[in-house]
């Protein structure tokens, strides 16, 4: 790699660290090609992208970052980041399904709106249910008082009408 394609990966890295909504750094030693392309590509169904490129650059990259010392100590050996832009539930997900799969990956930490996470707090992130799940139980637990009400006055007038 020379000079000018290093300053690319690391501005590369930049970018989407700003761009995303969650990082996940990840040890891939052991897997074979086949099974980052397919780490890929269930990535890619849910908005996550994979970048590998040298420790180093990426340690380079992440300096301009505050509050993300614990995650920079993780950057050593062979390691890859997945940036999350948009669902970040739904990547984190995917990443624990497949390391669960298969056992070469080992999730190391992640970042998630500038606050470092740890394994139990991305295995937590992994098991919420999808945003729209979330937003029906949501709507579901605002509709259920008012709902409660229309029964009882519904009840209420069956009631005298009987009488």
């Amino acid at each position: 790699m020379n000079r000018h394609e290093k300053e690319m990966a690391v501005a590369e890295i930049k970018d989407l660290f700003s761009k995303s909504q969650a990082v996940f750094l990840v040890n891939y030693r052991g897997l074979t090609v086949s099974n980052l392309q397919s780490l890929r590509k269930h990535l890619r169904k849910c908005g996550g992208k994979f970048k590998v490129t040298k420790a180093r650059l990426m340690k380079i990259a992440t300096n301009d970052v505050v509050n993300i010392d614990g995650f920079k100590l993780n950057l050593k050996d062979q390691v890859g980041l997945i940036f999350a832009p948009n669902e970040a539930f739904s990547v984190a997900k995917q990443i624990v399904d497949f390391s669960k799969e298969n056992q070469s990956l080992k999730l190391l930490s992640g970042v998630f709106e500038s606050k470092v996470l740890s394994l139990a707090e991305i295995n937590t992130i992994a098991s919420l249910p999808p945003k729209d799940v979330l937003l029906s139980m949501v709507i579901g637990t605002i509709q259920a008082p008012m709902s409660a009400l229309v029964r009882v006055l519904s009840a209420v007038k069956e009631k005298t009408q009987q009488l």
